[in-house]
């Protein structure tokens, strides 16, 4: 097979690229900017274009498809060519299901635990020597890549991202895997940019119940009021099976599932990760990993990148950054940090970074989100508005929308730091939240600082 990706500099894209390659593939891509680490992982694998930009030479009827990244425009001359000249173009999530077809294959959707529940499916799979392909939204520990594709693995575990799958096919990505097992973790409203209102976003989990194969499963949390109702209103022929919170006990800063009689350690925590282990834990059953098999395996899984991840503690004060963004994904973190840690203070930081996140009209969906801190703290950069091309708003549109008075607000990151390193944080926790990098600030100096 000979295949072309536009815009193979993408996360999902260059990833895709690899695991082609690594099947045997020929493959070409082209971008208008690739950074790190996709440069240097395209360039290990001798997929790195020889030069940035789009050239119509590289699109030729010796092609057997053209991929299209979701950064790629309508405009894009590549794809115009393609499309003139008759070479199937596929959305990455279509050629994702074109090379599924024969396979089991697992669909793990939600707004919010998705790349979490799939990365605890592959662990146990992995550790129960289990063969599949993947493609999910984080590089994982223990993973070369974050999509495997091979000819002989009868099943593949996919994060199903609700987000758009190119610019020339406006459906969501999940819509198109066709899912024998799928999971929803929760329905809370994002991207807004797409799905003007909760209903428009909501429409989109119920016709992602319907693309579930006939007799399939859907694995969905039975704690969602809102999810239930979707659930409940689908017509299609399939096995639903609701799951919660397990048993548990916090004990001296860990957590322990309670399975009968035995204390299963586990290296994460909080509620948002018990329901994702039982998710997970229902999706294994389903590929055969028995119960034994999953707790054992369970206790050495330590996140998902970026998910609750430690920066560093001492006996006083630990520091985590998580990539909690939306109001839901808020609250969650917040609430889990207190409940592990329930004789410290906690600091919360969330840099508003996103389309949604940074849009005035959703900003009220942050309302309380953050009262659980006991240092709230909003940053945003200004030039974020900006490369948005968004109206920005001042301090106390802010501390309205969060309906918190004791809110601090920074939109310098110097200042913000400044602000940071001169609390003490003795029998305090830090918590930095963001879906961005905080304009560029050292975290892991900032660590050092604080615990310091």
């Amino acid at each position: 097979m000979f295949l072309h990706f536009i815009a193979i500099g993408g996360s999902a894209m260059h990833n895709l690229a690899i695991a082609l390659k690594k099947k045997g593939y020929t493959i070409t891509g082209s971008d208008d900017e690739i950074v790190e680490p996709s440069a240097s992982r395209l360039a290990k694998y001798g997929l790195l274009p020889d030069k940035m930009g789009w050239d119509v030479n590289r699109i030729h009827r010796g092609l057997d498809g053209v991929i299209l990244g979701m950064h790629a425009r309508v405009d894009n001359p590549e794809l115009l060519k393609a499309l003139e000249l008759g070479v199937k173009v596929y959305s990455y999530p279509e050629y994702i299901y074109e090379q599924s077809r024969q396979k089991k294959r697992v669909v793990i959707g939600g707004s919010h635990g998705k790349t979490t529940i799939t990365s605890m499916v592959m662990h146990v799979l992995q550790a129960n020597d289990q063969d599949f392909d993947y493609l999910v939204g984080a590089q994982l520990a223990g993973f070369d890549t974050m999509v495997k594709i091979t000819e002989q693995a009868p099943v593949m575990i996919i994060e199903g991202d609700e987000y758009l799958a190119s610019a020339i096919d406006r459906r969501p990505k999940f819509h198109l895997y066709h899912a024998d097992i799928g999971v929803i973790s929760g329905i809370a409203w994002d991207h807004i940019n797409v799905f003007p209102t909760f209903e428009d976003y909501e429409k989109q989990f119920s016709i992602f119940i319907d693309t579930i194969t006939e007799n399939g499963t859907l694995i969905y949390c039975k704690e969602d009021e809102e999810l239930v109702k979707v659930v409940e209103e689908s017509k299609n022929k399939i096995s639903k099976v609701g799951y919660g919170v397990p048993d548990f006990i916090i004990d001296n800063g860990k957590t322990y599932l309670l399975n009968g009689s035995e204390q299963v350690k586990l290296q994460v925590f909080g509620k948002h990760n018990l329901l994702n282990i039982n998710a997970a834990k229902q999706v294994c059953a389903g590929l055969g990993i028995t119960g034994k098999q999953f707790y054992q395996a369970i206790q050495s899984f330590k996140g998902a990148a970026r998910r609750l991840e430690l920066l560093g503690e001492n006996q006083d004060t630990a520091v985590y950054k998580d990539f909690a963004h939306s109001p839901s994904k808020l609250k969650a973190t917040l609430t889990a940090v207190k409940e592990q840690y329930p004789g410290r203070e906690l600091v919360a930081v969330i840099e508003l970074h996103t389309f949604s996140s940074l849009n005035e009209t959703f900003l009220k969906e942050y309302a309380h989100s953050m009262d659980s801190a006991d240092v709230a703290i909003v940053y945003i950069d200004d030039h974020t508005f900006e490369h948005k091309k968004l109206k920005p708003y001042d301090e106390n549109t802010v501390k309205q929308a969060f309906a918190n008075d004791r809110l601090n607000f920074f939109n310098n990151i110097k200042i913000l730091e400044r602000f940071l390193t001169t609390i003490n944080h003795k029998g305090k926790n830090l918590l930095l939240m963001s879906s961005g990098s905080f304009s560029g600030m050292d975290l892991n100096n900032l660590t050092k600082e604080v615990l310091n």
